[in-house]
């Protein structure tokens, strides 16, 4: 039946209908009536649909034949190794390679100090207590620590809050920076395990057996080395040992200098040392070799 003839049988009976429908009801009893030409205009969201490259199907799919490869050779037929060259004498071989893997490097993050006084301007740092890794990772200040923080003094100039910094290196005029502005730099002994644990909050980011540190807003150190169960390690190689007992570095080692002493554990201070001077023996002509037979 025409839908013109259904949608007039349906009116007819509502009107000749004792029962009365909400008219709520009413858009839901007149289905739409549309062309039979939107069908051939119906497509999906642009992106959803990826039609697949057929290859080797003929010339007219713009594929075919060679499948997009090319005319012979060997990078139609395979891959091809990125340093092969032909089967001769390999590149590496001949010319020998380059540099080495130094396994004795440190990764250190870089930290420049006007990103700190962004980050105290912002308030996602408090100026009245130490600035320790912890402190960094946590307000996104740095991010993927592996081996430690380095203190540089770019934008030295934005600095104007006192503060005080614990990281694992700084440079010498990023320390003369943050002490011209009333505040502290103190560089002390991290492994990438203890990185992970005082980010996790599992270890004090600032103690440990050795550390005789003075921070603004902590507690004792013996009641803060209850709080984690994991401890702070300490410098056990000699480089590490003799650059945080170095006072240059603000080593947090440096303590354990008497006056006058230097920071090397191999060269001792000049005129510490004591020299014996040894006697000289000479010889003297015995009466057997004065005989003349």
């Amino acid at each position: 039946m025409p839908p013109a003839i259904k949608s007039a049988l349906r009116v007819s009976y509502l009107s000749v209908s004792p029962c009365r429908i909400p008219p709520v009801f009413l858009p839901f009893l007149y289905p739409q009536q549309r062309s039979a030409s939107i069908l051939s205009a119906i497509s999906d969201n642009a992106g959803a649909y990826h039609k697949k490259i057929r290859r080797g199907r003929g010339p007219s799919s713009g594929k075919g034949k060679t499948s997009g490869r090319g005319h012979g050779g060997q990078k139609q037929h395979g891959k091809v190794p990125r340093d092969f060259t032909g089967g001769q004498t390999p590149d590496h071989i001949v010319h020998g390679t380059r540099g080495f893997n130094n396994v004795f490097s440190l990764e250190m993050r870089p930290l420049n100090l006007e990103r700190v006084q962004s980050w105290v301007n912002q308030g996602r740092l408090n100026p009245s207590r130490p600035i320790t890794i912890r402190e960094l990772a946590k307000s996104r200040c740095v991010s993927q620590v592996k081996d430690g923080v380095k203190l540089l003094a770019k934008g030295s100039e934005s600095l104007t809050s006192p503060l005080h910094i614990v990281a694992s290196r700084a440079s010498a005029s990023a320390i003369a920076a943050v002490e011209a502005a009333g505040g502290s730099v103190t560089t002390r002994y991290y492994t990438s395990k203890s990185i992970r644990n005082i980010i996790k909050g599992k270890t004090d980011p600032i103690h440990s057996l050795q550390s005789q540190i003075a921070m603004p807003g902590q507690r004792q150190e013996g009641d803060r080395r209850k709080e984690y169960p994991f401890r702070l390690p300490d410098p056990a190689s000699r480089k590490d040992i003799e650059y945080y007992r170095d006072p240059a570095h603000r080593g947090y080692l440096n303590y354990q200098l008497e006056e006058g002493q230097g920071p090397s554990l191999f060269f001792k201070t000049p005129g510490t040392g004591k020299f014996v001077a040894k006697a000289v023996k000479r010889k003297t002509a015995s009466a057997v070799e004065n005989r003349i037979w």
